[in-house]
């Protein structure tokens, strides 16, 4: 929805309102319809808007309640917030705008940080208590929206993405090498409040942060995830049935709340075509939808067409339909890479990035399948840890996932970044976590609170709001995932993984698609690396600026250049594509 920032003295000064000014102007793809600053004494906000409810100057940001001496800059949607406005209204409270976020700004007031336990959606903000001089950060409990920070002895910085952070000046950009052993061991995951650099964190998901002028940070969760089972059992097709109803919910919920069209990011895979066809039994009238395509390669088909097309016309939607060749994806791959808020290995970023583009040519919301491998156990991987017998959780979660095994990362990096295993010291951990009945309700569990977030979601958050797109993502609903949460793990993994998820599309999708292997928005070449891909990797690899990092090691480089196609991970993705990405993000970031 919007890029915010902001920063608080701690030392009796006042906020350099020149950083603001370029951490805003770092946010304007995100919000392209508004710009705002506001400043009060030691505090300053910044926000880029794009308007999606109450298109109106009246919500614009930040957003000021004078009589209430508060002051909010707010990125995402609260689904609830008709209900929490009228709950609000009965408590006497009154209202200057229609949308949002107003409602957040007289929650805060009325119910203070307990409020982040009313809101249903996915929001990233800030509330300035001017009376208690004290200011408040949150983000959703799925962590669908991003909040980075930067916190010293004399302020705190924070912002949508670490490149607005970067552009205020005055950020320790030295590599975390823990974030670095995550980077490598979890497909380009760095979990919170980690990010590579040591002078950025990242405020985790379902948490709050508290920060007045003269005290210490609080961190406070507000909310946890339980993978139990209810009290009253039900049979497998009660589950089913009530699935079926709270993924309508939460899909009637993201497509209501919106003063502009909507709509989707057709994959061609069972995820995104279920929402096609519950969007259209809904009685939503002019749906459209947006599917892309690459090259072909001889392992591997580049587009999903075969399966998006029949779909888009079974429901008579709007359908769109882009193919884009392999010279275009290298020629706009640095575009892409500019684009993400931290490096991200799965190789469908361009994807989504090009899709984005094109979509954003029509709509300013999307809904996105984003998240129902996760909640539902969709990925290949799921079924081999299943089935796993033998060693502790973490082995059998390591040998089915982790992308480098410690010993191998240790050769792969040179001597000043080897170290301690510290993901499988995170992995257990959060393996070990309670309220989790079985192992996989704790692998799943991890996938959706943890993995997801500094992947998937946030891969599809940094493409669209490149280009000014919202996408919604109803599939981690709260309430979805929660009930998902309490069904037996066994009933989401049977055939392969997503059981009720097939049930509920059959009879409304074509059987190829419910039944097809898991499928992504592919890009080939920069999975099986050849030609001008193989080249253009090569030279990251072996420029001055890599080897005066002294990051990798020189013999594991040239190894993965020398075979690229017999060097991929355990989850399919190319070792040689992540050293390039990292190396390249850093090339144009730092």
């Amino acid at each position: 929805m919007c890029g915010i920032c902001g920063e608080l003295r701690l030392d009796g000064g006042r906020p350099d309102l020149g950083g603001i000014g370029r951490m805003v102007a770092r946010l304007v793809r995100r919000g392209p319809d508004h710009e705002g600053v506001f400043g009060d004494g030691p505090l300053a906000l910044g926000h880029r808007r794009l308007a999606i409810i109450d298109l109106s100057h009246h919500a614009d940001q930040p957003m000021v309640d004078q009589e209430l001496g508060l002051a909010l800059v707010f990125n995402g949607t609260i689904y609830n917030y008709p209900e929490l406005r009228r709950e609000l209204q009965g408590l006497g409270y009154h209202f200057f705008s229609q949308g949002d976020s107003e409602v957040i700004l007289k929650a805060w007031h009325a119910w203070g940080e307990g409020c982040v336990e009313r809101l249903s959606g996915m929001f990233a903000f800030a509330v300035w208590d001017k009376g208690r001089q004290q200011l408040f950060l949150a983000r959703d409990r799925m962590g669908i929206k991003p909040l980075y920070y930067s916190l010293t002895p004399t302020a705190l910085r924070f912002a949508s993405t670490p490149q607005a952070l970067l552009a205020a000046g005055g950020v320790d950009t030295a590599l975390d090498p823990v974030a670095l052993h995550y980077q490598f061991t979890l497909h380009g995951v760095v979990p919170a409040p980690y990010t590579l650099l040591q002078g950025v964190r990242k405020l985790p998901p379902a948490h709050s942060l508290t920060l007045a002028v003269d005290g210490h940070p609080q961190l406070r969760r507000y909310w946890q995830l339980a993978a139990v089972r209810p009290p009253q059992p039900r049979s497998d097709g009660e589950w089913v049935e009530a699935l079926e109803a709270a993924l309508r919910e939460a899909i009637r919920r993201r497509n209501a709340v919106a003063d502009v069209p909507v709509g989707v990011l057709l994959s061609g895979g069972l995820d995104s075509s279920l929402l096609v066809a519950l969007l259209a039994e809904s009685g939503v009238s002019d749906l459209r939808t947006f599917s892309i395509g690459f090259e072909d390669h001889p392992n591997e088909p580049g587009s999903e067409f075969a399966f998006s097309d029949p779909v888009a016309e079974r429901y008579a939607t709007r359908h769109h339909r882009f193919q884009v060749p392999n010279s275009e994806v290298l020629r706009r791959l640095p575009e892409a890479v500019d684009a993400m808020s931290e490096p991200m290995f799965g190789q469908d970023a361009v994807a989504f990035y090009l899709l984005s583009e094109q979509v954003s040519r029509e709509v300013k919301v999307v809904q996105s399948g984003q998240g129902a491998d996760e909640v539902f156990g969709g990925y290949f991987w799921y079924p081999h840890m299943q089935a796993a017998s033998q060693g502790s959780p973490l082995d059998r979660f390591a040998r089915h996932y982790f992308d480098r095994d410690h010993e191998e990362l240790q050769r792969m990096v040179q001597r000043p970044w080897r170290g301690a295993d510290h993901t499988s010291a995170l992995v257990a951990e959060l393996l070990a976590a309670p309220q989790a009945e079985s192992f996989m309700d704790a692998v799943l569990r991890m996938d959706v609170t943890t993995l997801v977030v500094d992947d998937p979601v946030k891969r599809v958050d940094n493409m669209t709001m490149a280009w000014g797109l919202e996408a919604r993502v109803p599939f981690l609903d709260q309430q979805l995932v929660e009930l998902a949460f309490q069904c037996p793990p066994e009933l989401r993994l049977r055939e392969q993984g997503k059981y009720p998820l097939k049930q509920i599309a059959r009879n409304r999708l074509p059987d190829a698609v419910i039944d097809r292997p898991k499928g992504y928005f592919p890009m080939p070449a920069l999975k099986y690396v050849r030609g001008e891909f193989l080249t253009f990797m090569g030279d990251i690899l072996r420029s001055a600026a890599c080897r005066q990092r002294g990051l990798y090691d020189p013999a594991y480089v040239e190894l993965l250049l020398a075979a690229p196609e017999m060097h991929h991970t355990r989850l399919q993705g190319s070792k040689l594509w992540h050293l390039a990405l990292l190396e390249f993000w850093l090339q144009r970031t730092i």
